[in-house]
This record gives structure tokens, C-alpha cells and sequence, in this order.
């Protein structure tokens, strides 16, 4: 995660300064060391400010993260934590429902209702399918518009990216370019107005309200202001924005439902509301508990300033984002 790794790097330097003298402003500041563990097993220690200069140190380390950030690759640079930004002293603006997000997703949440009552009923290759959409949908969120595209955790020749993008269309939880430029702004500006899912707007806000009301200006503003350049130059995500609705149909519905109906004789009704409808929302809910039950139950082994918290059960649920 880029938290953890700026902290390893803040420490090198200042450890550097004492050791070489440069930079005598630091012998006013008393360290103690703290030890972070990462998901690999290693650790860091990080030196944390004494009370005796607490915010001076703070600002300190805060321009120096900021100098640092030049060190880390490109493709980075858009999704690491911006510890300068505030939000605006103000009313909120008033907020603006999006009716076609609402009745979009009520039909969803009812159609997968249905879907319960009806899944006792399905034959077990309908099970096996169903649970195969969740799985391959997941992995285009998770391994797709998550660790590829916003991150740029790891490089994909053009047939995994293929199968990634489509497998995001299946997720049905936009376009990856969409998806993306929200999740670089979520980590640049988290917990702030600029956060597309702002935890501090409460747990529903956080969970699916953000999909029914419009942005909020600051979003906008500091999401117009991110390099894109990534993603805009890849033609694959392009096409995808594009073509982002017929894909969606496709992939998220029609083929959901033929394939149980056509291969081995499950009912039409079955097959729509089980497959299709009831998959599909516990796909949406899954990844949504990681912007509102994962910034309020669980543990924090990275950066305690923030809500952001590693939580077995919904690391599980969505194949470990």
C-alpha cells in the first residue's frame, strides 16, 4: 500500500539526516520508534514525534513525505495520500438525488429479494454458475479496476487485460476509467469531501448513498485535477467507456441467464432472478462493505490517522481487495 511504503521512506531520510548532520532542525525533535507489519510479514520501524514538538515535527515529515513522493514510479504518483488538503470551513452543498441510480438499483435489490425465495428451487449446475459470474465479476474489480488500473500494482499483456475488462463489465459497477479516477481520488483525499465514498458521511453514505446523490464539488474539482493520461492512452479501457452499456447487458444479464436456460434446462425465472439479479447484488453489496463496514470494523496495521481498516470477513467477500 503507498501509506506504509511513504512511511518506510520518511524514516530512511530522517534517519540519513541524523546520521550525516544535514539537517539540524530534526535534534529539536525526540523520536520514539513504532514497528509496522505488512500483509508480506515484513516490518518497518517508523520514527513518530515525542510530545515536545509534536507539530512542528508533523509538518516536518509532512514536506518531506511531499519531496519524497518525486521517488515513487509514474503510475503512482495519483492514488498516494495528500496529508495537505482540507476541506473548506462552509455549508454543504444541498444534495441532488440521482432518481435513475435509485430506481435502478431498487429494481435490482427487489429483483435479487425474488431471487432468495427462488434459489432453494435451482438446479446445482445453476449454483455452480451463479457462483462462478460472482467469482469471475469480482476478479474484474479486484484484480481489474482495482490492482490494475487504478493502482498499477502489477503489468498485463493484452489477453489478461481482455479478460479483466470483461469480466468488469459482468461487476456492473461502472466503467473501469470511471472506476479508477473515483478510487485515485478516494485514496488521494480519503476521508475528506474530495473522497468520492467519504466514510465520515456515515456508514450509508459510504455504503451505496454516494450512488444516489450527485458528487460533491469538491470531488469534481480535485478529480478533474488527476493525471489520467494512464488510462486514457490505453485503447482496451476506451472502448470499454465507450461501449460501456451494451457490455453490461451482455455480460451481466443476457449471459447469466441463457447460459442455465439454454445448457441444462433451468427455468427462465430461475435463471434471471438466481444468475442474473441476486448474484449481481451480492457482487454490488460486497464490494460497497469496503468503503463502509471496512472504515468501521477492524483492524489498522498501516496508518492509525485514518478510518481505513483490514477486515477478514470482507477481504474474504470480495476474493481479497
Amino acid at each position: 500500500m503507498p501509506v506504509p511504503l511513504l512511511k518506510e521512506k520518511v524514516n530512511s531520510d530522517v534517519k540519513n539526516s541524523f546520521n550525516q548532520g544535514a539537517n539540524k532542525n530534526y535534534l529539536n525533535i525526540c523520536f520514539t520508534p513504532n514497528t509496522f507489519k505488512s500483509s508480506d510479514s515484513s516490518t518497518a520501524t517508523v520514527m513518530t514525534p515525542h510530545s515536545m514538538d509534536l507539530k512542528n515535527g508533523r509538518e516536518k515529515l509532512k514536506d518531506l513525505a511531499l519531496h519524497l513522493v518525486d521517488d515513487i514510479r509514474p503510475e503512482m504518483k495519483e492514488d498516494i495520500y495528500d496529508p495537505t488538503y482540507q476541506d473548506e470551513v462552509g455549508p454543504a452543498p444541498k444534495l441532488e438525488y440521482v432518481w435513475r441510480n435509485i430506481i435502478l438499483m431498487a429494481l435490482l435489490h427487489l429483483g435479487a429479494l425474488y431471487g432468495i425465495t427462488l434459489a432453494p428451487g435451482c438446479k446445482a449446475y445453476t449454483w455452480l454458475w451463479a457462483y462462478l459470474c460472482y467469482v469471475y465479476s469480482a476478479l474484474g474489480i479486484t484484480a481489474g479496476a482495482h490492482r490494475l488500473w487504478s493502482h498499477r500494482t502489477y503489468k498485463a499483456r493484452l489477453p489478461l487485460r481482455l479478460f479483466l475488462i470483461i469480466a468488469n463489465s459482468m461487476a456492473f459497477q461502472t466503467y473501469v476509467y470511471e472506476w479508477a479516477r473515483d478510487h485515485r481520488g478516494h485514496h488521494k483525499f480519503t476521508e475528506t469531501h474530495a473522497d468520492p465514498y467519504n466514510s465520515r458521511r456515515g456508514f450509508f453514505f459510504s455504503h451505496v448513498g454516494w450512488v444516489f446523490v450527485r458528487k460533491h464539488p469538491a470531488v469534481k474539482e480535485k478529480g478533474g485535477l488527476l493525471d489520467l493520461s494512464d488510462l486514457k492512452a490505453e485503447k482496451l479501457v476506451m472502448f470499454q467507456k465507450r461501449y460501456y452499456k451494451p457490455s453490461v447487458l451482455l455480460m451481466c444479464f443476457i449471459l447469466p441467464t441463457l447460459v442455465p436456460w439454454y445448457c441444462w434446462g433451468e427455468s427462465f425465472q430461475h435463471s434471471l432472478y438466481v444468475a442474473s439479479f441476486l448474484r449481481s447484488v451480492l457482487s454490488h453489496n460486497m464490494t460497497w462493505l469496503v468503503n463502509s463496514a471496512a472504515h468501521l470494523y477492524g483492524y489498522r496495521p498501516y496508518d492509525k490517522n485514518i478510518d481505513a481498516r483490514e477486515n477478514v470477513l470482507v477481504s474474504l467477500g470480495t476474493l481479497g481487495k
